[in-house]
């Protein structure tokens, strides 16, 4: 069987790695709630600053803090960029003006787990070593850099007679979770024919990326052409 001709662009690869050094020592915890699974750095400074009260996808959310301690200033230093007597008097300022409130504040990560598991829409964070029973992490998608995913096996995907025979076409555009080894590991279809995004999704997940320090998520975008 002849395969089309195809455009294959692989955009905004997001790395789900560490900001900085610091992140590392963070692991961000959400309510079962919460649909995502990852949120962007951009995306947590907004929540935590209190400039949207929503993720991407609708979901209402809530930030909790911890009081005080190491995994708090490494969650400030690496994904705020603010010392905690910084994000003290920012918050006064947000209840001063009628802007924003200041946040729950607990003592512990066993608190802040408990609380976030109980509290619809919370998202936290506690040590990367901490039990998180009862809620979901969140993966934090950063750009790469130099640090991006080689392709290694391609897999074509099959155009359908039908659609080629009828000259439906058009680009689908796919979100794929590639594993640290390197397997894509999940495929979600975010525009495109439906047809032709089965077909793409068949293909893709036969994928190989070489290996990264850590799961990677990427956009790809497959054209089909039935004019060629």
């Amino acid at each position: 069987m002849k395969f089309p001709k195809m455009l294959f662009v692989a955009a905004g690869l997001t790395i789900l790695a560490p900001a900085i050094s610091f992140a590392s020592d963070v692991k961000v915890i959400a309510n079962s709630s919460v649909k995502a699974d990852t949120i962007s750095a951009a995306e947590l400074k907004h929540v935590f600053l209190e400039e949207k009260n929503s993720l991407a996808d609708g979901t209402h959310v809530e930030p909790v803090l911890q009081k005080s301690g190491p995994v708090h200033e490494a969650f400030l230093q690496a994904y705020l960029g603010r010392s905690a007597d910084d994000l003290q008097m920012y918050y006064r300022t947000l209840v001063f003006t009628g802007r924003g409130f200041t946040p729950k504040a607990l003592g512990s990560d066993a608190e802040v787990v408990a609380y976030v598991a109980r509290t619809r829409g919370a998202i936290g964070y506690v040590r990367s070593a901490a039990s998180a029973e009862g809620v979901k992490t969140l993966a934090i998608g950063v750009p790469v850099s130099s640090a991006e995913r080689k392709l290694i096996t391609r897999v074509e995907p099959d155009y359908p007679e039908t659609l080629k025979r009828l000259n439906i076409g058009g680009t689908v555009r796919l979100r794929v979770s590639i594993s640290a080894k390197g397997n894509v590991e999940d495929v979600e279809l975010l525009g495109g024919n439906p047809i032709l995004g089965e077909s793409a999704a068949a293909a893709v997940k036969k994928w190989v990326y070489a290996a990264g320090r850590s799961r990677t998520i990427a956009e790809v975008s497959i054209l089909f052409d039935g004019h060629r």
